[in-house]
């Protein structure tokens, strides 16, 4: 049975927690991003978001904290949740992944993070160059234990219902075509 649930993925830097919170903004949805929830867990445990993947790979119950919270939204509806698993832990939700061409990603976040005090802080690094390595270094270490632990590659096209270049699209037209197919795939 098709949820009101609404999950984004996407290559570092695609955009997926300004596309999550605008689509959840137009739908009148709330929006969840389990990268928030992880940056809290790795501040309250006083590490970086980086070390705390690395420790994860080593401590399950990491990734169970976060596997946990996402899971508990399974029944709820009306939610808009950008995450590199919710897909996994919620099948029945409208599955959406952004891509774009890695140079492209790399400026983004390298912007985002000289726009958001909190990414850099719990980042632990000093330019936004260090924290762009430091976030390819937790992306792999999420890959690995997403495989090692799920046998899931949440990089394969394929799991989604959606796939949307976001280096061709601005934000607007990405947030139009989600909020469009959504209810297109709600319909049928």
């Amino acid at each position: 049975m098709k949820k009101e649930i609404i999950t984004i993925n996407g290559r570092l830097g695609s955009g997926k927690s300004s596309t999550g919170k605008a689509v959840a903004k137009v739908l009148g949805y709330e929006h969840l991003s389990t990268g928030d929830f992880f940056r809290k867990l790795a501040l309250e445990m006083g590490i970086s978001i980086t070390e705390i993947n690395i420790r994860a790979e080593t401590e399950p119950n990491i990734d169970e904290k976060t596997d946990s919270w996402l899971r508990s939204f399974r029944d709820k509806s009306k939610l808009v949740i950008d995450s590199r698993t919710a897909y996994h832990w919620i099948p029945e939700s409208f599955k959406v992944y952004l891509d774009l061409p890695e140079e492209i990603a790399k400026q983004r976040i390298v912007n985002s993070i000289k726009e958001n005090p909190l990414r850099a802080q719990s980042e632990q690094v000093s330019t936004p160059e260090e924290a762009y390595q430091k976030m390819q270094e937790r992306f792999a270490s999420e890959q690995k234990r997403y495989w090692e632990k799920y046998k899931i590659n949440n990089a394969d096209k394929n799991n989604y219902d959606l796939v949307i270049d976001t280096n061709k699209n601005n934000l607007e037209e990405v947030v139009n075509l989600i909020v469009s197919e959504y209810k297109k795939w709600r319909e049928n």
